[in-house]
Parts: C-alpha cells; sequence; structure tokens
C-alpha cells in the first residue's frame, strides 16, 4: 500500500473542490493493492447537501461490494464522526489521513476499533484547508458543527 500515492488522488479530488468553491476535502477508496475503486470530494456547498463529504462522495462513487473489509479510505483530513461511522458500518480496515491537526475527528476511536489509521501529517494538505478556513471561517464551522 503506497499511502502517499492514494493521497495524491485525494489531494487532487480536494483540489477540485475547492475550485468550485467548495471545502476543500477530498477522499479516495482504494482496494488493499492499490485499485482505485471510487473518488470523490467535500460538495456540502456545492450541492446544498450536508451528507456529502470527501468520504461519502468517494464511497459512493465506488459502488456496492460485497465486502469492504480489503479496502483503505484516504482522506486529506481526519474524518469526522459521520464518516468515522461509515468507516466501522462498512468495515474498512484502515484509513489514511492527509493531515489531522486542523480536526482530529473520530482517528482515535477508529484506532481504538481495530482500524488500521495512518497519519500522513501532510503539509500540503493542511495549508490547503487552512487557507480555506481564513477565507470561510463560517462555512468551515457549519461543516464541523459549531
Amino acid at each position: 500500500m503506497d499511502a502517499r500515492a492514494m493521497l495524491a488522488v485525494a489531494l487532487e479530488e480536494a483540489r477540485i473542490g475547492r475550485a468550485e468553491d467548495g471545502i476543500p476535502i477530498g477522499a479516495a477508496l482504494f482496494s488493499r493493492d492499490g485499485e482505485l475503486l471510487g473518488r470523490g470530494h467535500n460538495r456540502r456547498v456545492q450541492d446544498d447537501d450536508p451528507s456529502v463529504h470527501g468520504e461519502t462522495d468517494a464511497f459512493r462513487a465506488a459502488g456496492r461490494r460485497r465486502s469492504y473489509r480489503d479496502t483503505v479510505m484516504v482522506t486529506t483530513l481526519s474524518p469526522c464522526w459521520y464518516c468515522s461511522g461509515l468507516v466501522r458500518q462498512f468495515g474498512i480496515s484502515a484509513v489514511v489521513i492527509g493531515e489531522s491537526r486542523t480536526f482530529a475527528g473520530g482517528a482515535a476511536w477508529l484506532r481504538e476499533s481495530g482500524v488500521e489509521v495512518i497519519d500522513l501529517d501532510s503539509t500540503e494538505c493542511y495549508e490547503l484547508l487552512q487557507g480555506f478556513i481564513a477565507e470561510h471561517p463560517e462555512v468551515w464551522n457549519e461543516d464541523i458543527g459549531e
């Protein structure tokens, strides 16, 4: 599993979201052997839908599978409780996080639940989101439920 190469896909999605004037959080779902199954980005603003987070968008794009135990969710930001619940509900075995400095989310809970969590602490992911937060703090606060 090449976590940095996988993160590059999620980061590309985050940039697409930013270009659409949305929250720059991207995600991708991969098989353990590196096959891209689905990719997406946070589209809460674009679609006026609070449920379209990067992880849920990538998960939906991947389509139905009999089992998700051999999959890896890759996200530019530590998953929120909603997306952490998705990982647990469907038995996704690993999560690669771009960064968790901005938002810790449910990463500790996922670890405690036996999910492999890899935090790459990407400066690129951090700076992309921090730039958005500086410009749109009200949208960010809405996204994290504050």
